[in-house]
């Protein structure tokens, strides 16, 4: 074979071998050439094994162009890596907001401001696990969004037209309330649509907003059932409405994180009524405990919404809310009964002292 052939000039085909330098140079880009020579056998036994390289020069051009279009696909930055989604829940229903990388908490204010026409001054945010009730003002107007995609997020608000129906209801009872009074023939009593209204929107609003039975214990469909009896009790449905109670988190407690040798815990408040935890199952975990004694728990721990320390407002409070309770739950009459246990509840993270369920 002539020179002329060893060196690929004469004819369409180089006569080197695939795996020579020499071709390695026009295959690789100019920043890999020098890892040709420096590192021949390297590059020979991965041309040989992985890549099945064309001869054709025209065809190595279009080979080159390929590969740099692909490394452009790879490196260019995807679009939607500038914007973030967070599903928002209001009144049971999820709404998928979608913002930018950059946007905070008070745009995301903006934005269920503008679309679920809530007012920012109406909103309230639990979003959990750890960051706990915001409210605008928020402390931190510009906390990141970026740090609350994989928490959940429970919104809590009246829209405009809402609140606008509950003082115009407001506004026409006290309207019949003043004819009324001055004067007039005494008409026999009919039932008050407005008032009905009026009654159905407070129960709405002054509520436990999410009910969350321990999913790791034994039969959670009967503590949810029990937690949403708790909530429809006419007796804590009158003593909420009447103290503007509105607790986003109604959940079970573990029993055997809170028990020690010396006492038991039934009930925690934290962050003065954000999230409610009750004892619904016995020390054994074989049963559920009695109804009545689960809902004197509720009344202490609806008493931290206003006080924290055991001190005499708080027992005074305490005192008149199983008494409202009692009273108005019109379902059930008698005396309640129930075992001697221990109050030992903490508010805001600090153990209190224990006080027998049994007095008040």
């Amino acid at each position: 074979m002539t020179n002329a052939g060893r060196n690929g000039k004469s004819g369409n085909t180089p006569a080197r071998p695939p795996s020579s330098p020499y071709l390695l140079q026009h295959l690789l880009p100019p920043s890999s050439r020098c890892l040709a020579f420096f590192n021949t056998p390297t590059i020979l036994a991965y041309s040989h094994t992985t890549t099945r390289y064309p001869r054709n020069p025209r065809t190595i051009r279009h080979t080159r162009r390929a590969m740099a279009e692909a490394t452009d696909q790879i490196t260019t930055p995807s679009s939607s890596s500038d914007e973030l989604q967070l599903t928002i829940t209001h009144h049971g229903t999820p709404h998928i907001f979608t913002l930018p990388s950059t946007s905070t908490i008070s745009d995301l204010s903006t934005a269920i401001s503008n679309d679920l026409s809530i007012p920012s001054s109406h909103q309230k945010l639990l979003i959990t696990p750890r960051v706990g009730l915001l409210r605008a003002p928020f402390k931190d107007p510009t906390l990141p969004l970026s740090t609350l995609t994989s928490k959940k997020i429970l919104l809590m608000g009246s829209t405009a037209a809402e609140v606008s129906q509950i003082t115009s209801a407001s506004t026409t009872s006290h309207e019949q309330s003043l004819r009324r009074a001055a004067g007039g023939p005494i008409k026999p009593a009919t039932p008050s649509r407005t008032h009905n209204l009026t009654r159905t929107l407070e129960e709405a609003q002054y509520t436990f907003h999410t009910l969350r039975p321990l999913p790791y214990l034994p039969d959670p469909s009967r503590s949810l059932a029990l937690l949403s009896r708790l909530r429809s009790d006419p007796g804590i449905k009158a003593t909420m409405r009447r103290h503007k109670f509105s607790v986003p988190l109604l959940t079970e407690m573990d029993p055997a994180a809170h028990t020690t040798h010396a006492s038991r815990t039934l009930g925690l408040n934290r962050n003065r009524g954000e999230v409610i935890e009750l004892r619904l199952r016995t020390d054994a975990g074989d049963g559920y405990r009695d109804y009545k004694t689960i809902r004197r728990t509720l009344c202490h721990e609806l008493a931290h919404n206003v006080w924290g320390e055991h001190d005499g407002r708080f027992w005074e409070l305490c005192r008149r809310i199983e008494r409202e309770v009692e009273r108005d739950d019109w379902t059930r009459g008698g005396r309640s009964v129930g075992e001697e246990v221990f109050y030992e509840p903490d508010v805001g993270g600090a153990q209190e002292g224990k006080k027998p369920e049994g007095t008040a």
